[in-house]
């Protein structure tokens, strides 16, 4: 389970740093934004519940997402900030630096800089407004990540449930996104809209103009 292993090792580096934990939901589908959040956790403030039951959000139930999430915005022990990358920016710039510029827009909204950001994988941002340490696996690891995991998770959960009640069809309410069966079939039968990233394979393809036909007539 995660914990403040990696934050108390800062701490013993330097008594008084401020320490954020980042992590970015929204990677792999084919619409939708990318969202990152930064936290800032009060660890002596952490209620219990969060401090013991906290994990990747990858590995907790809905229910269990939306009360952490909850709790971890009124419980007064967590500072938190979200930020996003647009479809155009994943388009043009690539899903890995719209993914630092999600990190860069969450960090920026806390307000103050802290620190050092823990941010989860092991790719450091160029020209990063504060000190970074990256950890493998780092949401499954560290208290701060964990955090911000479930932040950007439930956060851009609920953005795709939106939007999938203007766009009905492609079954984002329930994959927010990512390629599913339904919703690749739903590319192919519907078409795309806005919201898809056109830089991703199966959006890519269904824009590509069709092959030209060569037609050889007798002389």
């Amino acid at each position: 389970m995660p914990n403040f292993k990696f934050e108390r090792a800062v701490l013993r580096r330097d008594p008084g740093a401020i320490i954020c934990g980042i992590d970015e939901v929204g990677c792999a589908p084919l619409a939708g934004p990318v969202v990152a959040a930064a936290v800032i956790l009060d660890q002596k403030k952490l209620p219990k519940a969060l401090r013991q039951g906290l994990d990747d959000s990858k590995k907790l139930s809905l229910e269990r997402r939306e009360e952490f999430y909850a709790l971890l915005l009124s419980c007064g022990a967590a500072v938190c900030g979200v930020g996003r990358a647009e479809v155009h920016e994943i388009d043009s710039l690539n899903i890995l630096y719209a993914s630092h510029l999600a990190w860069r827009r969450a960090l920026e909204s806390l307000g103050n800089l802290p620190s050092i950001a823990l941010i989860d994988g092991n790719r450091k941002p160029k020209d990063f407004p504060c000190a970074v340490e990256t950890i493998v696996k780092g949401d499954g690891k560290s208290l701060s990540i964990a955090a911000a995991s479930v932040i950007a998770k439930v956060t851009r959960d609920r953005y795709m449930k939106e939007l999938a009640r203007a766009h009905p069809g492609y079954g984002w309410e329930t994959n927010v996104g990512y390629p599913t069966k339904t919703h690749r079939d739903a590319i192919i039968r519907i078409g795309i809209t806005q919201h898809h990233r056109r830089s991703f394979g199966l959006v890519k393809a269904q824009l590509a103009p069709p092959e030209s036909v060569q037609i050889n007539l007798p002389l």
